[in-house]
């Protein structure tokens, strides 16, 4: 039979065509599916499940993260080969940095157990060493440092691993943990005022973030922390590491659930005890020298650690009426504003026991107009006195031929300047009052010498001073010109008692965010 003849209806081609397309596409949604399958898988591989971490840090092998730091020990008498030891019996592998001022003597004397990863870094300058030798975030090859005192003990491996975790929480930058359960260490609170030089501690209000920690303590801090700030291993340590964290705004979490051991009692002998305390408050000084504090308030006490009597002051030669500490951001110092302060004082007994008429000047009355006291950046009083008032105080007519020595130790003398005269708080420190004398010129007060650079040195009518008012100024209450604002209206202009300026505004313009909104009050007491 010759098939090529057969025929099959025209349905038929229809109904194969349309067989073929619908395989066709069934094929495709199987192969579509199947892809998509794939996806999904691929995602639920790559994404991690809601109810785990996304990242489990391990802190077993702690020794890989911390390393540990003696800073703060005494040649003559320490517990640190001890200390050392037992950390490494606790943690064999870890990494110990001893760091001194100078080379420790007597020398150290390990014992039996391997010290290749002791390492003593001596910060004494030496001719032949390299930079790196005395760089001690050089020679920490971990994101951690543990600094521990002297004579301490770890209590298992576990007080490393709850540091790290409690370091690792949100807002931690730093963290302390007592060393023994008789611990005197508690939460500290500062106020860090640079601009005026002074630094107040006061108890901290919280239990848990401080801006510093006494008494015997741990200190677990990251490298990049310890990078930000200028000489975080200067001595006494760590308070002066807690000093320049709050300059950077970085609070210590205190954690009080973790709690170090003591090793062996040291310092025990009244000798070595006064010795430690000597050290201490000589390092002190140098620590509040170098980062620019000379007051420390500190349980309602005064500390001072700039100048004094028997000292030069804080600052040189004033040069275009901008002293130094101006162009350094920074206010007169305290202990310069407290002598002139007691020099003011003196000169205004003097002035009213021998009956000379006097009234503040300048910048001295404007102080007093603002707060009652001296300008905070201001580094002499000025006072005005009747000219033929002179020969009523001795002092002055003494001062006339040549300086003299009053029996308090201030030193009255003629001003090299001109004519007027300077009294000065001590022969070696010379912060002064200026006396200017006036003298009515048919009703306008005169006198011999101006500074053209001052614009409120300038002649004034004598019915300001007729009759005289009074002013509170450091404490007493002083002579001033009547109708005061408006007499520093006459020298300085309008809007002066709102608008603070310094001393010469074409050198440094007053920061605008610094003008009060309010009337401070004095930071002194009577």
């Amino acid at each position: 039979m010759n098939l090529d003849f057969i025929c099959f209806p025209p349905f038929n081609m229809r109904l194969k065509r349309r067989l073929v397309s619908l395989a066709f596409i069934i094929v495709n949604i199987i192969i579509i599916l199947f892809l998509l399958k794939s996806l999904v898988q691929q995602l639920k591989t790559d994404t991690p499940k809601t109810d785990q971490p996304i990242l489990m840090k391990n802190y077993s092998n702690f020794e890989s993260l911390i390393t540990v730091i003696i800073r703060d020990f005494e040649h003559f008498e320490h517990d640190v080969v001890e200390t050392v030891n037992s950390f490494l019996k606790t943690a064999p592998s870890l990494r110990i940095l001893i760091v001194s001022n100078s080379l420790p003597y007597p020398p150290l004397q390990w014992k039996s157990v391997n010290y290749t990863s002791v390492k003593v870094i001596n910060l004494k300058l030496e001719v032949g060493g390299v930079k790196e030798d005395r760089d001690v975030l050089y020679h920490i090859q971990t994101k951690y440092a543990l600094f521990v005192p002297d004579s301490v003990r770890p209590t298992a491996r576990e007080s490393f691993i709850t540091l790290l975790k409690s370091l690792d929480e949100p807002n931690v930058n730093i963290l302390a943990a007592p060393v023994s359960e008789i611990s005197l260490s508690s939460c500290q609170s500062m106020d860090l005022h640079l601009v005026k030089w002074t630094l107040t501690y006061s108890t901290s209000p919280s239990e848990l973030f401080c801006d510093g920690v006494t008494g015997k303590h741990v200190l677990l801090i990251g490298k990049d922390v310890l990078s930000k700030l200028p000489d975080p291993l200067m001595l006494p340590f760590p308070d002066s590491l807690y000093i320049q964290a709050k300059a950077k705004n970085i609070k210590t979490r205190y954690l009080r659930t973790v709690v170090w051991a003591s090793g062996h009692p040291i310092l025990q002998s009244q000798h070595h005890l006064w010795k430690a305390h000597r050290l201490r408050h000589e390092r002190q000084q140098r620590m509040y020298e170098r980062l620019a504090i000379k007051r420390v308030i500190r349980d309602g006490k005064d500390e001072w650690y700039g100048c004094t009597r028997d000292s030069a002051r804080c600052f040189g030669t004033v040069v275009g009426d901008t002293p130094s500490y101006l162009l350094e951001g920074k206010w007169t110092p305290p202990c310069c504003l407290n002598a002139l302060r007691t020099t003011a004082r003196h000169v205004f007994k003097e002035l009213q026991a021998a009956g000379v008429r006097y009234w503040l000047e300048g910048g001295s009355l404007l102080g007093a107009m603002r707060s009652f006291d001296i300008l905070p950046w201001d580094y002499d009083v000025d006072l005005g006195f009747m000219r033929e008032d002179l020969p009523k105080l001795t002092w002055l007519l003494r001062a006339s031929k040549q300086p003299v020595v009053d029996t308090q130790g201030f030193v009255w003398e003629k001003a090299p300047e001109g004519d007027f005269y300077r009294v000065q708080f001590s022969r070696s420190n010379r912060l002064h009052v200026d006396l200017f004398p006036f003298y009515n010129k048919n009703g306008t007060m005169t006198k011999d010498t101006w500074f053209p650079t001052h614009k409120q040195d300038r002649e004034f009518p004598a019915h300001y001073l007729n009759p005289l008012a009074t002013i509170p100024f450091v404490g007493q209450n002083v002579s001033a010109p009547n109708n005061i604002r408006e007499f520093l209206e006459l020298k300085f202009g309008s809007g002066v008692i709102e608008n603070p300026a310094y001393p010469n505004p074409t050198l440094l313009k007053f920061p605008v965010e610094m003008v009060p909104t309010t009337k401070p009050a004095p930071d002194w007491e009577y």
